[in-house]
């Protein structure tokens, strides 16, 4: 078994319908940060449905506006911005101007760039900046019984002891994932923002609208109230 936390780097989602581009794109990436990881899809598909809906990974998508089969980068695009606005969108085109006024704002696109101007260049720069902010990337990591997780310390809600299976449960706004730990040993593996507030219960603060240590519940900012607060856990 092996847990903790680390500093992952962000994920690159390339969707392109010509193979030798996705090569070039992910070339490119690896040029900028050697370590990255990147998956690539030719279409829409549900893996990338999948990819898309896993809002628990921070991702730089990277997107052909125009695909096979009457398929657009800005549909993959409106399909993202469902789930998900922290991530960027990075358009790979062929438009004008107008194009990419019209579509930056309303999709909240990191950039457009063209294929044929100066790509390589702009693109690598775009990474750059991108890769320059200071995104939240801390996250738990655990693998253990064909168990694999990764789950950024941003999206965890709360922890609470299942006393049935005796298992730990990490709750995201979109999962929940058992653990075999305990609260002991999974806060060794947290940072600041988790705070122990019962004895079967670890909450992230940053995630935390309000506390009632009078009633013992606390609520989160997904509106889910759980009583779960206990006052000798005051912190």
């Amino acid at each position: 078994m092996w847990y903790g936390s680390s500093d992952e780097m962000v994920k690159f989602v390339v969707v392109d319908d010509d193979e030798k581009e996705i090569e070039h794109v992910s070339a490119l990436i690896h040029e900028v940060t050697r370590d990255a990881k990147i998956v690539s899809f030719s279409k829409i598909t549900k893996g990338l449905k999948a990819e898309i809906q896993n809002v628990d990974e921070h991702k730089v998508y990277i997107l052909d506006i125009e695909l096979a089969n009457k398929v657009s980068g800005i549909t993959i695009a409106k399909l993202i911005r469902e789930v998900d606005w922290e991530s960027e969108i990075i358009f790979i085109t062929n438009h004008d101007k107008m194009f990419e006024s019209t579509h930056r704002s309303v999709y909240e696109v990191f950039d457009f760039i063209e294929k044929f101007h100066d790509f390589d260049k702009r693109f690598k720069k775009a990474l750059r900046n991108i890769l320059k902010r200071n995104f939240d990337n801390k996250m738990f990591k655990y693998s253990a019984n064909n168990v694999d997780l990764n789950i950024y310390y941003r999206n965890i809600l709360y922890i609470f002891r299942d006393t049935e299976e005796r298992k730990l449960v990490i709750v995201t706004p979109n999962n929940k994932y058992k653990v075999s730990l305990n609260i002991k040993d999974i806060m060794d593996f947290l940072d600041g923002r988790f705070v122990q507030c019962h004895r079967s219960c670890i909450v992230n603060k940053n995630r935390v609208e309000e506390m009632n240590y009078k009633d013992g519940y606390f609520v989160l900012d997904t509106g889910e109230k759980v009583y779960m607060l206990s006052k000798m856990n005051r912190k």
